[in-house]
C-alpha cells in the first residue's frame, strides 16, 4: 500500500496549475492533503475527475479559504473520525482520521506558531490534544500513523540553518520537545528511522525563493507506532514535485 501526503497550500490553486497530474502515474492507495483552503462543494469538474477513482473525506475549516484537510482512499474506509472532538481545534479543520485496514491514519495539519510566536501556546496545546487522541486509538489495540504537516523541524539536520532559526516558530525548543515527546510515547519518525543521515527538506519559504537554493525545512512527517515498523518498506520525500511551498511525502506499507 502506498500512502502519499502533501500540504498543497490551496487545493484549487494546485489543480489549476496541473500540479496534481503526477497522481495519474503514481496512483497512491491513499492521499492525505493539508491546507486545502476550500470546501468540497467548491471542487470543479476537473477536480472531480482527478479524484474520480477515490472515496473522498473532507474536514474543511469553517473560515473560508483557510486550513482544512482531506483524505482520498482507493477503498472505503472502515471508519472515519472528523477532528479531535474539541471545538477550538476542529473549527480550523486540522485533523481527519480514517481506519484503513487494520490501522488508523490520522491526517493532520498542525497550527503554525505565527510570525510573532503568538500562536505557539495554541500549537503546543494542539500537540497535547492530538497525542491524547492518538493514544486513545492505540488503546483499542490498533496501529496508528500520524501523517502530514507537523510544522516543526525536530533536529538540526532537519533544516538548513538551525542556529539562525532557534528563536522562530517551527524550531523553538519547546516545539521540538513535543516531537521528542511523541517519540517517547512510541511514535517513530519513520523517515529518520530509515535514513538517519539523509538530508532532504519538505518546505521552503516562498518570499525568499528558498527552494531554488534548497534552503528548506523537513516539517512533514509520518509518525508510526512501533508495531507497524516491520510492515514498512520505505518512506520517501518527493522534493522534485512542484506546485506548493511544501513537497509530497510517501510511505510504503504492506
Amino acid at each position: 500500500m502506498k500512502i502519499y501526503a502533501w500540504n498543497v497550500n490551496g487545493l484549487r490553486a494546485v489543480l489549476r496549475k496541473g500540479a496534481l497530474d503526477w497522481l495519474h502515474q503514481a496512483q497512491p492507495d491513499v492521499l492525505c492533503l493539508q491546507e486545502i483552503k476550500m470546501k468540497p462543494a467548491q471542487l470543479d469538474e476537473s477536480g472531480l475527475q482527478m479524484f474520480v477513482n477515490y472515496q473522498t473525506y473532507w474536514h474543511p475549516a469553517e473560515r473560508p479559504g483557510y486550513s482544512g484537510v482531506a483524505t482520498f482512499t482507493s477503498t472505503v474506509a472502515k471508519s472515519v473520525d472528523y477532528g479531535l472532538g474539541q471545538l477550538i481545534y476542529d473549527v480550523e479543520g486540522r485533523v481527519l482520521s480514517t481506519q484503513i485496514g487494520d490501522f488508523w491514519l490520522i491526517n493532520v495539519y498542525v497550527p503554525n506558531g505565527g510570525r510573532d510566536n503568538s500562536r505557539v501556546p495554541y500549537k503546543l496545546d494542539f500537540y497535547q490534544a492530538l497525542l491524547d487522541y492518538a493514544n486513545g486509538l492505540r488503546e483499542k489495540g490498533i496501529g496508528v500513523i500520524i501523517v502530514g504537516d507537523i510544522n516543526t523541524a525536530h533536529q538540526e539536520i532537519d533544516l538548513r540553518h538551525p542556529k539562525e532559526n532557534s528563536n522562530k516558530t517551527g524550531f523553538l525548543l519547546e516545539e521540538r520537545e513535543w516531537i521528542s515527546h511523541y517519540i517517547e510515547n512510541g511514535y517513530v519518525d519513520i523517515y529518520r528511522y530509515l535514513y538517519p543521515e539523509r538530508i532532504q527538506y519538505t518546505w521552503w519559504s516562498y518570499p525568499t525563493q528558498a527552494r531554488k537554493r534548497n534552503v528548506g525545512w523537513r516539517i512533514d512527517f509520518f509518525l508510526v507506532t512501533q508495531n507497524l515498523i516491520p510492515r514498512i518498506s520505505d518512506a520517501e520525500i518527493y522534493d522534485q514535485i512542484m506546485g506548493s511551498d511544501h513537497c509530497p511525502i510517501g510511505l510504503t506499507i504492506d
